[in-house]
This record gives C-alpha cells, structure tokens and sequence, in this order.
C-alpha cells in the first residue's frame, strides 16, 4: 500500500490538518494516511507542547470517522528528537510491504536542507508538497510532487491563545477533539 505520513504536533489537531490530509490522499495514489505525532520537532521550542499522549489522543478522536486516515505513536518509542529519516528508515523495515510518501507544507519546503538527511528522503521517498500562504514553488527535485490544495492559514498558535482567553474555537477543530480539550481544561 502506499501510505502517506502527516508529522506533526498536532497541538492541537485542527480542521487545517484534517482539509490537507484529505485532500491529498483524494488526489494522489494514497491507500492510507498515518498521522505520525511527533513528541518533539527538532527546529521548534516545547514550551507550549501538552503531553504527547494528549495529542495523539486528539488526532485519534480527530479522525475516528474516517476508514483512511490512521493515528500513529511511531516517534514515541524513538529517541528524541524526532528526525523525519529515522522515522523513515525505521517504518520502511517494520512495514516492507507498504511504499511511504511524506507530507510537506510549502512553508517548510525553505527549510527542509536543514532536515537531518534530507538527501536521503528525497533519494528514497516521494514528498507531497501543498502550498502555504506567502510561499512560492521554488523547490524543483524529481521526487518533489506539488498537490493543489487549499491555501490554509489556521495556526495551532492562534487556537492555543483562543482556547487560553476563553474564545470560541469551534469551527476551528473537530467538535470531539474541542470537547476533549474542554473537559481536560487544556491550554489554560
């Protein structure tokens, strides 16, 4: 099966990250999309990170309706930081039988020479670019494949401050992951 991999935070999961997964997967030739929950991103700060199970729990209620999409703790049982090619290397020897493709928003395409390997990720795997608002398509590389996508600018930032100052998010999240955060009185 050819699986596309959405990393992320997901702090929270939000109606942005649930619009580009489908829309990737209805146009490209994904079986599945795993939605691997990073504990730590390497090139962001954990000040405001809730715990990780949290969050995967999130993406679990997130996507429990829908047949295609999967929650993944792959990085949780890895040393830390998480670096996109261990992760790579290491689901590509769990999962012989499936074809990995990662998910990149054009805004982290500027960066992504920074990436530990990044020569290897783009030797071996396919890399699902949807743009972002402000970014041009500058990168060229055979293993590079744009998808259009809606351009998207709702920000886990925005959601987190909202959520802090008592402001409505709904419409902004699944209503089951805005619950979830309600009940266990998340971000405060």
């Amino acid at each position: 099966m050819n699986i596309g991999l959405f990393f992320g935070s997901f702090n929270p999961i939000h109606i942005g990250h649930m619009i580009i997964a489908e829309t990737i997967y209805d146009r490209t030739d994904l079986d599945e999309v795993w939605f691997v929950v990073s504990p730590q991103n390497p090139l962001k700060k954990r000040k405001s990170l809730i715990h990780e199970f949290d969050r995967l729990r999130m993406v679990e209620l997130a996507i429990e309706d829908n047949f295609h999409f999967r929650a993944s703790d792959v990085e949780f049982h890895m040393p830390r930081p998480s670096y996109t090619i261990d992760t790579l290397t290491y689901l590509s020897e769990q999962y012989p039988q499936h074809q990995f493709r990662i998910f990149l928003g054009s805004d982290n395409l500027s960066q992504f020479k920074k990436w530990k390997n990044y020569e290897q990720i783009l030797a071996h795997y396919q890399v699902y670019v949807y743009p972002r608002p402000g970014e041009k398509r500058e990168f060229d590389h055979p293993a590079v494949q744009w998808v259009d996508a809606p351009l998207l600018d709702i920000s886990a930032t925005f959601i987190r401050e909202s959520v802090q100052k008592g402001y409505s998010v709904k419409y902004l999240l699944p209503q089951k992951v805005e619950e979830y955060i309600q009940d266990k009185k998340l971000y405060l």
